[in-house]
This record gives structure tokens, C-alpha cells and sequence, in this order.
């Protein structure tokens, strides 16, 4: 027997972010509440350099503090591939001539309905029309690591952010890093 929803309501909502509570009929016929988080989608960005060094944002996030990530945000409505370009220059003055969608992931699986696209971006340059969000999303600089090291950044817990793992080891995976 599958899941099945008897009804839903909405408990809180603002542009970002969804929160709903469902009555549900449990696999094993049970009946209980469910809430489950609604977020728009995301993009990530594996943002490679001509050296093969991953471009990591260095963000103070109000949750969990500093953190190391790759370029990401919401979709605000665009299509996957235009908000990950977007992304990657609001977040690092950057842009980049070839993209490779990596593949599409959700995350919190268990309680959240939260699509996420994953992107390779190769052949960087610094955009002459830059217009940088760092300072009001918080980050405070960008660095070049080379995948390898990054990939031991994420195996020593210097790298928590999940997300960020996740789009790193889909890139070492297409990239034939991570064997």
C-alpha cells in the first residue's frame, strides 16, 4: 500500500518557502499528521576553473555560521540553466562559456519537497557587468581549491553543506574524479 493524502492545509507560507500539513494514511494503514516543507527550486553550481580548482563561496549563513560552499540559490521562476548563470555571477562576478547540466536531486527527502539542479560550469571569466549580491546574502569572498582537495575538504568535514557535497560528487563522478 502506498502513502495517501486525505487532506492538507497550509500552515505557513511566505515567497521562499512553504509549510503544509497533511493527514495522511501511512503505508501500514495508520493515520497521522505529516508536515512537509515546500521550497522553490534550487540550482548549485561546479564552477571549474582552467586548472580543474572548484569555485567555493565563503558564507556566513544565519542557521549554521560560516560555511564553504558551491554558488547556489533559488530559481525565482527561471529556468534552471538561467538561474544557475545567474547564480554563479551574483554570487562571484563570474561567468562561464560551457555548461553541463549534471543532474537533478531533492533534498530532505523525509520531510521537505525541495527540487534541486545541479550544473558544471567550465570556462570562467570575470563578467565586466557584474553585479555582486555577497555582501547582502553574506559571503564574504571567493576561492579557487582544486577538486581533489575539495573532495578531502568534504571527507574531513570542512565541507558540511550538504548540497554542496552533493553537486561536488556529481561532478567528480562525470568528471572520473571519484572511482
Amino acid at each position: 500500500m502506498a502513502w495517501q493524502t486525505l487532506s492538507t492545509r497550509t500552515a505557513y507560507e511566505n515567497p521562499w518557502i512553504r509549510i503544509r500539513e497533511d493527514q495522511v494514511v501511512h503505508p501500514d494503514g495508520s493515520e497521522s499528521l505529516y508536515g512537509v516543507v515546500e521550497l522553490q527550486p534550487a540550482v548549485f553550481v561546479v564552477a571549474l576553473d582552467s586548472f580543474g580548482r572548484v569555485a567555493l563561496i565563503e558564507i556566513d549563513r544565519y542557521t549554521v555560521g560560516a560555511s564553504l560552499e558551491v554558488p547556489a540559490g533559488g530559481s525565482d521562476g527561471q529556468p534552471p540553466l538561467v538561474a544557475a548563470k545567474r547564480e554563479l555571477l551574483e554570487e562571484t562576478g563570474l561567468q562561464a562559456s560551457d555548461w553541463l547540466e549534471l543532474g537533478s536531486l531533492f533534498a530532505l527527502n523525509g520531510a521537505a519537497l525541495a527540487p534541486e539542479h545541479v550544473f558544471l560550469a567550465r570556462g570562467l571569466s570575470e563578467a565586466a557587468d557584474a553585479s555582486h549580491h555577497q555582501l547582502e546574502e553574506g559571503i564574504s569572498g571567493v576561492r579557487f581549491v582544486p577538486l581533489g582537495e575539495v573532495l578531502t575538504m568534504i571527507g574531513s568535514g570542512q565541507i558540511t553543506d550538504n548540497e554542496t557535497v552533493a553537486a561536488v560528487s556529481l561532478a567528480a563522478i562525470r568528471l572520473g574524479r571519484l572511482v
